[in-house]
């Protein structure tokens, strides 16, 4: 593992989610670095390195969905765990089980259920995450990310 508890590349189109994002982690002790479409992540994943990576799935240039599809297309790539933290439709869950998403969290996330997702995808020892977008749905409070 690269950080104390990981290195995670978040991927969002929105400066605020990122940031938002990359707070909550690093206070858990993550190593984070940021990228802001699915074209950066594709093209700063193999200098990074990352443990695990989120995606949005709205992005410009390239989504989070056919990002999530490259990335398991790529042999370098194929391993990492990858979790779309977005406003899904059901339709986006399921065809982002297709291209081997590995987990979902809906937007707006508690900062906790967040932690909790990507502890689980770098250890890989959690429960299985059977509840992919029904995780974060709950309701929001006031430091809950938006988008």
């Amino acid at each position: 593992m690269s950080g104390a508890s990981g290195r995670v590349l978040v991927v969002d189109d929105n400066r605020v989610i990122r940031q938002l994002i990359r707070v909550n982690l690093e206070l858990e002790g993550f190593e984070v670095v940021t990228a802001a479409d699915g074209a950066e992540c594709l093209d700063v994943v193999h200098r990074v390195r990352p443990d695990v990576i989120t995606l949005d799935v709205v992005m410009p240039r390239l989504d989070g969905i056919r990002t999530a599809a490259r990335l398991r297309a790529d042999p370098l790539t194929s391993h990492l765990p990858v979790a779309i933290i977005s406003a899904c439709t059901r339709y986006e869950v399921e065809t982002g089980i297709v291209a081997g998403v590995d987990a979902f969290l809906a937007k707006p996330f508690e900062p906790a259920d967040l932690v909790r997702v990507v502890r689980q995808l770098t250890r890989r020892d959690g429960p299985p995450l059977d509840d992919r977008y029904e995780a974060g749905r709950a309701g929001s409070t006031p430091g809950s990310a938006r988008g």
